[in-house]
């Protein structure tokens, strides 16, 4: 299992990946509820989710800031 978490003003948001029986799993929350789950069974597509998630820090990239 891989995690990310960032926290800013006092809201934490969460990407877990899971391994699966078919693939893994991508699980995004915002203050402990599930945003998106999403099913990937090609690794390059979760590190792809990885990234996304990273990038959405970023001022220029994020759309809730």
């Amino acid at each position: 299992m891989e995690t990310r978490e960032r926290t800013t003003s006092g809201h934490t948001e969460m990407l877990i990946v899971t391994k699966t029986a078919n693939g893994w799993e991508v699980r995004e929350t915002h203050d402990r509820t599930v945003v998106r789950t999403q099913e990937y069974t090609d690794w390059h597509r979760v590190e792809r989710a990885l990234q996304v998630f990273d990038l959405q820090a970023l001022p220029a990239y994020s759309t809730n800031r």
